[in-house]
C-alpha cells in the first residue's frame, strides 16, 4: 500500500488506480505499471554509484559515412547539384537506384525522403483506397501505420510472437471477404515464416506490400526479404545499415508500379529520360497526368552518401553478425535472458540486439531498467509508454481488438543498438553490464 500511496503522490489518483487495477482486464496496465514504477525507481537511484561494470559510450551512435560519400556530398555541395533532376547532370539519386536494383535483385528503384514515404506511395500504388484495411503487425514502427493513415486507410494489427514476427495463426484470423492487402513487416530484421505467410496470402488474394526498412541485405533461402511483395521499402535512416540520415527506396518488378511511384515521389513532364533504370516511357505516359506529385523525391546529397554503403554491406554484415554472436553467447547462461534464435533460412544482419526478460514481474523489469542505465546503458523496453513502437502510442489509428501476446511481448523486451564503431572489448563489457543488472534485480 505504501508503494501504491507513493504513486498517488507523484502520478495522482488515477495513476494508483490504473496500478492496482486488473491488468487482464486493462491490456494497456501492464506497461504503464513498468513506466511508474520505473520513473519512481529513478528517484529511488539517485545518487547510487554502481559497483561492477559499467559503460560510458551512446549506444545511439550511427555508423559513419564513408570517405567517398563524404568527398562526393562536398563535390555536389561545391557545385549546388543537389537535386536529382539538375539539367545536364548525372544524378547521384539515378545512380543509387541503379545499385540498389542490382543489389536487391528487383527490376526498379525508386529514391524518396524517407522509408516511411515510399510506405505511404507503396500502398497508393498497390490501388489501397480511402475506407480500405491493411493488415498490419501490431509489432512495428509508428512510421508503418502512420502510412496507412496517410493513405486514407486503416491498420488491423495482427499479432506478433515472442520472436518479434507476425503469427501466421493470428494474421489468417483476421482476414475477412472484405481485406485485400498486407503490409509485412520485419521488425529489427527479423524474419516471419515467409513460406506460410505468402501461402496464406495467396490463399486469400492478398497483395503484399514488404516494410523492409530494417532488412536490406536479409535473404530468406539466399534471397534477399521484399522480392516476393508487389513492392518493398527500404531505409536509409540513420539507425540503419545504410545510414543516410533520412531516405528510402521503393522497389517492384512491376512497370506501372514503377512509373507511379516516380511520378508520386515527383518526377513530371519528359524528366523520367534523366533515370538510369525506369519502366518504358509509354508506362510514363500512361500514368504521369493522372498522378499527383507529392515531391517526395530522395536529394542527390542523400544519395551520394547511400552509393559507397550499399555494396560493402556484405561484408558488413559479417562483421555485425560476429560481434552478434559474440554478445549472444556471453548472455546464454542468464535464464532472464532470452535470445529468440534465428531460422537457419534466414542469412541475417545483426546490428542490433533484443531480448525478452524472463521471470521477472512488473516491479522487477523497472528494477532491470534503472539498474542498467545507472550503469550506463539505458536499454529501450518496447512496451514502455513513450516508446514509438508501442501500438499504444498509436492514438491515431488505435487497435480494434485486444491484441494480448504483443501486449505481453513488448512487457518485458529490450531493444540494444550494436553500433559498428564498438569494438570487442564494448561488446564483452555490455554484455557484463546487462547480466550485473539482472543480478543487480533478481540478486545472484
Amino acid at each position: 500500500m505504501l508503494f501504491v500511496f507513493l504513486i498517488a503522490a507523484f502520478f495522482g489518483s488515477s495513476a494508483a488506480a490504473a496500478f492496482v487495477g486488473s491488468p487482464t482486464s486493462k491490456p494497456f496496465v501492464r506497461s504503464a505499471r513498468i513506466a511508474m514504477i520505473a520513473d519512481l525507481r529513478k528517484i529511488e537511484l539517485v545518487g547510487e554509484e554502481a559497483e561492477g561494470p559499467t559503460f560510458h559510450k551512446p549506444l545511439s551512435t550511427p555508423d559513419a559515412v564513408p570517405e567517398e560519400g563524404i568527398a562526393r556530398a562536398t563535390e555536389l555541395m561545391r557545385s549546388g547539384a543537389l537535386f536529382r533532376y539538375t539539367p545536364g547532370v548525372l544524378s547521384e539519386t539515378a545512380l543509387a537506384e541503379r545499385d540498389m536494383c542490382e543489389y536487391t535483385g528487383f527490376r526498379y528503384a525508386v529514391g524518396f525522403n524517407s522509408c516511411g514515404s515510399a510506405l505511404f506511395i507503396a500502398l497508393k500504388c498497390a490501388g489501397v483506397e480511402p475506407g480500405d484495411q491493411v493488415l498490419c503487425n501490431a509489432f512495428s514502427f509508428t512510421a508503418v501505420p502512420s502510412a496507412v493513415h496517410h493513405a486514407g486507410a486503416s491498420p488491423v494489427y495482427v499479432e506478433c510472437t515472442s520472436a518479434y514476427v507476425m503469427d501466421p495463426d493470428d494474421l489468417r484470423a483476421k482476414i475477412t471477404p472484405q481485406t485485400k492487402y498486407l503490409m509485412l513487416t520485419h521488425m529489427r530484421g527479423k524474419v516471419a515464416e515467409m513460406d506460410e505467410i505468402y501461402s496464406i496470402a495467396r490463399e486469400h488474394e492478398l497483395t503484399v506490400i514488404e516494410d523492409c526498412a530494417h532488412a536490406l541485405g536479409i535473404q530468406w533461402d539466399g534471397v534477399q526479404l521484399g522480392r516476393s511483395a508487389l513492392a518493398a521499402c527500404y531505409s536509409s535512416q540513420s539507425a540503419k545499415v545504410i545510414n543516410s540520415g533520412e531516405g528510402g527506396f521503393l522497389c517492384t518488378d512491376d512497370d506501372e508500379v514503377a512509373a507511379r511511384a516516380f511520378c508520386y515521389a515527383g518526377c513530371y513532364e519528359q524528366l523520367y529520360e534523366q533515370h538510369v533504370v525506369m519502366p518504358p516511357a509509354e508506362a510514363f505516359e500512361a500514368v504521369k497526368l493522372e498522378t499527383p506529385n507529392y515531391s517526395l523525391r530522395m536529394s542527390d546529397l542523400t544519395a551520394s552518401c547511400v552509393r559507397p554503403q550499399i555494396w560493402t554491406l556484405d561484408a558488413r554484415a559479417a562483421s555485425y553478425n560476429e560481434r552478434y554472436s559474440r554478445i549472444v553467447n556471453r548472455l546464454a547462461s542468464c535464464a532472464h535472458l532470452e535470445v529468440p534464435p534465428i531460422s537457419p533460412r534466414v542469412r541475417p544482419i545483426c546490428d542490433s540486439l533484443q531480448c525478452n526478460l524472463l521471470g521477472m514481474s512488473d516491479e522487477q523489469v523497472a528494477d532491470f531498467l534503472g539498474h542498467a542505465k545507472r550503469r550506463g546503458m539505458p536499454v529501450g523496453l518496447f512496451g514502455s509508454k513513450g516508446n514509438s513502437r508501442n501500438f499504444r502510442t498509436w492514438q491515431y489509428a488505435p487497435a480494434s481488438t485486444e491484441l494480448p501476446a504483443t501486449e505481453k511481448m513488448i512487457a518485458g523486451a529490450i531493444d540494444v543498438r550494436l553500433p559498428l564503431s564498438f569494438d570487442e572489448s564494448d561488446l564483452d563489457l555490455m554484455a557484463d553490464v546487462l547480466l550485473a543488472a539482472v543480478e543487480d534485480t533478481m540478486g545472484r
